[in-house]
């Protein structure tokens, strides 16, 4: 996430980690439930037991009849959790500060290795407590005095329980102050381990749900390439026999990611951890993201999500409904060589988030984003937005770059700014003389081969349109390729079956990668020697790549253009389609070029990696402006 300047930020209810719902349904009656919390408040309490706290020597517990929660005092850890005859939801044989936590990977600047915290609190502070609903509040204060290496973090987690209501909120408020010492946080998260003998059953979306192997059957899996890919050679499920399993297998893009959790056949349980907005994300919507897998583990729509921003949260840094302001317009593309008329902003993505250039929202990871997705012909609505002084960013799908409005967003509680109609003009140079994929900032598009029989995950056989989330694909290459690499020829072969999804390396043997080079041939029978091409290269992802480009050279010691090392996405080895969205504008000399037959290389120089690669979100060739 970043290095953390040297000035006070983040004190936000929100400002790294939202309000999680971990709800807990009797399958039977999950829609009765879910009627129980509106935007206005809550119903039928009465008909409901009072929630009640009782506080014992090491532990505290939240009852409201329905549900009651068991947290570690004063540590803040959630010990246990009973519902529906289940003693415990959470696995026991799990030490106590090991079955619902907290948790920040982080180091100090240049330091070798990370540091995992759990972040246990120091303090216990009853916030709230009546018959309608319960906050605790578990924090733990830096000390500067100290001189060992520690977390320079303010942590403040929030528990609340409402009356009348089979689930539990949590929050966090981490505060840095100006002068405390930087550091680097990679990653947090809320996490909950379940019996795994009672939750088999996982679903993390309509398309994506299945009977799980446990970690005992991964504990005598083998272990493939990375230890969180595991081969189950004899899962006590018969079933799973053969399957790989492998958490990442299991992402999700955050606009996505709303809900997702475990189902217990006997007694029928849901345990669902619902993130009612992605506010709080890095990122943005289409940045992927772990959801549950093994243990059974669950990290952090409904009626929850049309009830944001909620009405109870009791922090003082937290925004209510009357405290926010919205943002709204019109967007449309000017691309006169697809359209003398502007074109609607179908289905575009606008948000706003920090100041800053144009797509700097993908790697902006200290403030809140908010974001919506256009309608048909344009209009958009950005609500619920906290104040503060924003830029407004957009892409559209079927459109490459990205783009900025020219002035700041100013949202003041119970703003309604209206900004009109906004005109986005993509990168162009000149008419298309050919392109390869479709631009949406995935590799959807391109051929995904079939995994190896012996390495796949039957989830994916099922559903096709994820396949590309099946282990191993980047060997699948070097099967396809042994010993030539792809050659794409304009006007014969098609992105959908002859595009590799992944520009990876090769494996030789030996488990030794090497670079390969891929090859564009097309023809042209008229060329503007004067003039000036344009090559559009879109990348989906990089991950510790180079690209080189060369023209009609494929020996030239220097290449015409190269990216140098990009990249630390990761998503190839991480079964994604897309990471970070890179666009590369090649100005092309018409004197590089010749009549009939002509062919472009491009070399991933990076080996040693079955990693290291690019996925293309889409390549264009543009004549000059004058080209006919």
């Amino acid at each position: 996430m970043g290095k953390m300047s040297q000035r006070r930020q983040w004190r936000c209810v929100v400002g790294w980690f939202g309000i999680c719902l971990l709800q807990l349904l009797l399958l039977a009656e999950c829609t009765v439930r879910r009627q129980r919390i509106t935007k206005k408040g809550f119903q039928d309490l009465e008909s409901y037991p009072p929630v009640r706290l009782h506080l014992l020597e090491n532990h505290v517990v939240m009852d409201n009849g329905l549900v009651n929660v068991t947290l570690s005092v004063p540590e803040g850890m959630v010990t246990g959790i009973q519902y529906n005859g289940i003693a415990n939801l959470l696995e026991e044989r799990n030490k106590e500060n090991d079955r619902g936590y907290w948790d920040i990977v982080w180091n100090l600047p240049e330091a070798h290795g990370n540091i995992f915290d759990k972040l246990a609190a120091t303090s216990l502070n009853v916030v709230l407590e009546d018959e309608n609903g319960i906050e605790l509040s578990f924090t733990r204060t830096y000390d500067d005095s100290i001189y060992e290496t520690q977390l320079s973090l303010n942590i403040d987690k929030r528990f609340i329980l409402l009356r009348g209501y089979p689930g539990f909120y949590t929050y966090g408020i981490f505060e840095r102050l100006e002068g405390w010492p930087d550091i680097n946080v990679y990653q947090g998260r809320t996490v909950f381990k379940l019996q795994d003998k009672l939750f088999e059953y996982m679903a993390v979306s309509d398309e994506r749900q299945r009977i799980m192997p446990t970690a005992d059957d991964r504990a005598r899996g083998q272990i493939l390439d990375y230890p969180e890919a595991v081969l189950l050679t004899n899962p006590a499920n018969t079933f799973l026999r053969g399957e790989v399993d492998d958490k990442y297998q299991y992402s999700s893009d955050n606009k996505d990611n709303r809900v997702h959790g475990w189902i217990c056949p006997d007694p029928p349980t849901g345990f669902w951890m619902i993130t009612p907005s992605n506010e709080f994300k890095t990122g943005g919507p289409i940045k992927q993201d772990l959801t549950s897998h093994v243990g059974p583990t669950t990290l952090s729509m409904l009626i929850e999500t049309e009830s944001w921003p909620y009405s109870f949260p009791l922090s003082e840094d937290y925004s209510f409904d009357y405290q926010r302001g919205s943002a709204t317009g019109r967007l449309l593309i000017q691309d006169s060589y697809i359209s003398e008329r502007l074109i609607t902003g179908n289905s575009a993505y606008v948000g706003l988030a920090a100041p800053g250039d144009a797509g700097s929202w993908q790697t902006e990871n200290k403030a809140y984003q908010f974001w919506a997705v256009a309608d048909s012909e344009g209009y958009f609505l950005i609500k619920n937005v906290r104040p503060g002084n924003y830029s407004l960013y957009a892409w559209v799908p079927g459109y490459i770059g990205d783009y900025k409005y020219d002035f700041y967003v100013n949202i003041r509680p119970g703003s309604r700014i209206t900004l009109g109609a906004l005109t986005y003009n993509p990168p162009r140079n000149g008419p298309t003389l050919w392109e390869i994929g479709i631009p949406d900032r995935t590799a959807i598009e391109f051929f995904v081969p079939e995994p190896s029989p012996r390495l796949m995950n039957q989830l994916y056989s099922v559903n096709q349109a994820e396949k590309f989330r099946q282990y191993g694909l980047w060997d699948r290459y070097s099967e396809l390729y042994p010993s030539e690499d792809l050659v794409f020829t304009v006007g014969v072969n098609n992105y959908q079956t002859d595009w590799f999804f992944a520009h990876v390396n090769r494996n030789v043997g030996n488990k030794t990668y090497v670079p390969t080079t891929w090859q564009i041939a097309f023809d042209l029978d008229n060329i503007d020697f004067f003039g000036t091409y344009m090559l559009q290269i879109a990348m989906a992802s990089a991950n510790e790549a180079e690209l080189q480009v060369r023209i009609n050279n494929p020996d030239e010691e220097a290449p015409y253009f190269t990216t140098g090392t990009i990249g630390k996405d990761n998503a190839i080895a991480r079964h994604g389609i897309h990471g970070l969205y890179r666009l590369y504008s090649l100005e092309i000399p018409g004197s590089q070029l010749l009549f009939g037959r002509n062919i472009i290389y491009l070399t991933q120089s990076r080996g040693s990696s079955p990693w290291r690669g690019i996925m293309y979100d889409y390549l264009r060739l543009e004549g000059p402006p004058e080209y006919t």
